[in-house]
């Protein structure tokens, strides 16, 4: 374990039974449906792996990028990398790897929703509730956690750390 990382919060076996988890729940509720995953670059490209690959039904994976300025409602988000498919008409699960104060996530939904998909939902690995602004319903959640600052699993500090195979606590 890197010397900066004070504490693992969910194990690799953790992760990977919850996403089990995930992935059963979402096998059934989509059962012949059009399902397209949604990963938000980059942090969730791990977690949407993981989770497509234990899915039991035909699916198709999208990508889309965004960046976010400044702090709350003052906050811009950006798409740096849209979407190649067409969402239309289609069961889409956004796969996020932390869910925060709910701005940019908001921000996804409504641009997404603007795209009439059937239907709309959001997998996330991680909610952070303490620092949520805006109230979202989260269909599928891996994990709650306290706020601190995570890492591991594709949650990153400076680019650093995605690599890990569990989610910890770095040193503030």
């Amino acid at each position: 374990m890197p010397d900066d990382v004070v504490e693992v919060l969910f194990t690799e076996d953790q992760i990977r039974t919850r996403v089990q988890d995930l992935a059963h729940r979402i096998s059934e509720d989509y059962k012949d449906r059009r399902l397209v995953l949604v990963s938000i670059l980059r942090g969730s490209v791990f977690f949407a792996t993981d989770l497509a690959r234990q899915i039991e039904l035909p699916l198709s994976m999208d990508f889309l990028s965004i960046s976010s300025y400044g702090e709350g409602s003052e906050g811009v988000v950006r798409i740096t990398k849209d979407l190649e498919e067409n969402i239309a008409g289609k069961d889409v699960l956004v796969i996020e790897d932390i869910i925060d104060t709910g701005f940019t996530l908001k921000y996804l939904l409504r641009t997404l929703g603007g795209r009439n998909p059937k239907s709309l939902e959001v997998c996330t690995l991680l909610d952070r509730r303490a620092r949520r602004i805006i109230d979202l319903e989260l269909k599928y959640v891996g994990f709650e956690i306290p706020d601190k600052f995570v890492i591991g699993y594709g949650l990153d500090y400076r680019q650093r750390y995605r690599n890990l195979p569990y989610i910890g606590v770095v040193k503030p």
